[in-house]
């Protein structure tokens, strides 16, 4: 089951494999809905095509148990006997975290999660809940919202918790290996950003971001400039302003 894991995890991340395309969408009520999808039709023909017939049911039978409509990470947990924990405020917050696998001619194609109306108070609680249950997340949930006004950290323009996600169920070599290899897990990672409101100014400037329409700002990741800390960018401002109307 751990090896399983372990390739599910990594199968997210494989490179020329995997695309990444997150959403987070700005409510006027200060909180946020955010959306990944994860398509790994590519690494999946791969790895099937190279793993031998009397291994596949082993290897890929437990991503089969995945569901295939939107499902609460409570609900999944409770069903395989695997909740964790008692406290409300982390229950609450796993009530709101939803997860599907996609289907392609029956095979997998990828996977998608959703937080659904996460207020500045949820935000909270799921810091402290990250510390002990790893989830791969887009750092730039963690942007304060106020219901009219971003104020985008590019520090969250980093793959933190991913990784974390992969180093807590591998041993510390595969660690180590991993730690070492991330720009190479990727084919391409990307962030839409969506207000309700249209968007009224923008203050501060960096190269992964631009405005691509009233309402929606697009940051697109170079991965090469995230790991090797000498690529030089031409604009790359702390803070990130975005006031909407």
């Amino acid at each position: 089951m751990k090896k399983t894991f372990i390739l599910f995890l990594i199968s997210l991340f494989m490179l020329q494999s995997c695309s990444v395309n997150s959403e987070i969408v700005y409510h006027k009520d200060a909180a946020s809905t955010s959306f990944m999808d994860i398509d790994i039709r590519e690494f999946m023909s791969e790895m099937m095509a190279m793993t031998p017939d009397s291994l596949k049911q082993k290897e890929f039978g437990e991503m089969d148990k995945l569901p295939t409509t939107w499902t609460s990470m409570y609900d999944f947990s409770k069903k395989e006997g695997k909740l964790k924990t008692e406290n409300p405020d982390s229950i609450r917050i796993m009530k709101k975290i939803f997860m599907k696998s996609t289907k392609e001619n029956n095979k997998l194609a990828g996977f998608s999660f959703k937080m659904e109306h996460f207020s500045p108070e949820d935000y909270l609680v799921l810091k402290s809940f990250t510390k002990t249950e790893k989830v791969p997340l887009d750092q730039n949930i963690y942007n304060n919202w106020d219901g009219k006004t971003l104020t985008i950290d590019t520090e969250n323009f980093n793959l933190k918790s991913i990784e974390e996600s992969i180093r807590s169920k591998t041993s510390k070599e595969e660690s180590e290996k991993i730690a070492g290899m991330m720009v190479m897990f990727f084919k391409k990672i990307g962030t839409t950003l969506k207000f309700e409101n249209p968007i009224q100014s923008i203050s501060g400037k960096h190269d992964w971001i631009k405005q691509i329409d009233d309402h929606s700002i697009k940051i697109d990741y170079d991965l090469k400039a995230i790991y090797e800390k000498d690529t030089q960018l031409k604009n790359a401002d702390k803070k990130i302003i975005i006031v909407t109307k």
